[in-house]
């Protein structure tokens, strides 16, 4: 049985992990007190003595944590931005061709961005099949529940007092720096940053990435778009939905609750919109951080996931 501890439970991503292992009978959960879960020996000693730890916490407390392991068998799957792109860590999203094989015997995992995610499953695919250029100049649109900003954003969107001023959606990452932004160049394989308009609107949790293209973008057609994503995602969790809007809407919240993700094609060869949607407490970040924890411990991926 592995023993599995969980850096930073008290936050939002790290209290959804806990409530889905908790149920689990094949791995042995080892927690801290709340007087200790901010002791730095104590919280040394139990990410040396777990098989699997979990760290969902800020980027520099992350760095930190990494420097307390100092066995050459604890796994670490980082839900932080801090490692994404540095060397020397598997980035976790299986579904990308090679990279489940490499989470599989690897120590360092970077659990992907829920922005990120959205977009590199459009078109880190596209990019291998060489439909679109490395070299491309492309603009992503991302709408996300309230939720994604953890426990402030959620207080603030919950509070009586304050809930009637955020009602309608806010574009934000305005200085075009997000912290998403390397990842989605890097695991796509771009040469450039794209254009990213994060959005948070008033609803609790869901998310739709959007990647629109103008058909002189693209070496191909809308066909053959679909037929690339048809044959990429084969899986239960990723999948192709041909046609999968609501009466012309793309509902945002639709895979709320789920960890699936969604991905779907919309437009004509001149103009096309890629789109994928999925839950960004799911998919987004800790039903992917479960994800590489079953594949890291040779078990169904599915396992402990809502499908």
């Amino acid at each position: 049985m592995k023993k599995v501890f969980i850096d930073g439970s008290a936050g939002t991503t790290g209290l959804r992990i806990f409530e889905r292992l908790e149920k689990r009978k094949d791995i042995k959960l080892i927690t801290l007190s709340e007087k200790l879960r901010k002791d730095a020996s104590a919280r040394k000693e139990m990410l040396n003595s777990a098989d699997i730890a979990f760290l969902c916490l800020p980027d520099s407390a992350s760095v930190e944590a990494v420097s307390m392991v100092n066995n050459g068998s604890t796994v670490i799957i980082d839900t932080s931005t801090a490692h994404r792109t540095n060397d020397g860590w598997t980035y976790g999203f299986p579904e990308i061709e090679g990279l489940k094989e490499k989470i599989k015997t690897s120590k360092r995992i970077a659990n992907p961005g829920c922005h990120a995610s959205g977009f590199i499953a459009l078109v880190a695919p596209l990019v291998k099949a060489g439909i679109i250029s490395k070299d491309a100049l492309l603009t992503c649109f991302s709408l996300t529940g309230y939720s994604g900003g953890g426990k402030k954003m959620i207080a603030d969107y919950t509070d009586e007092n304050t809930a009637n001023t955020l009602l309608a959606p806010r574009v934000y990452g305005l200085n075009q720096q997000h912290k998403h932004l390397p990842e989605m160049r890097k695991i796509c394989g771009l040469d450039n940053l794209p254009v990213f308009s994060p959005i948070v609107s008033s609803y609790y949790s869901g998310m739709e990435v959007t990647v629109p293209l103008f058909g002189k973008q693209i070496n191909g057609s809308i066909e053959d778009i679909k037929s690339v994503y048809k044959n990429y995602y084969t899986g239960k969790l990723v999948t192709f939905c041909d046609n999968a809007d609501e009466n012309g809407f793309i509902g945002a919240d639709m895979l709320s609750g789920k960890d699936s993700m969604q991905i779907s094609v919309y437009g004509n060869d001149e103009r096309i919109t890629l789109v994928s949607r999925f839950d960004n407490l799911g998919k987004g970040a800790s039903g992917s951080a479960i994800q590489n924890m079953n594949i890291v411990m040779g078990v169904d991926e599915e396992t402990g996931l809502n499908l």
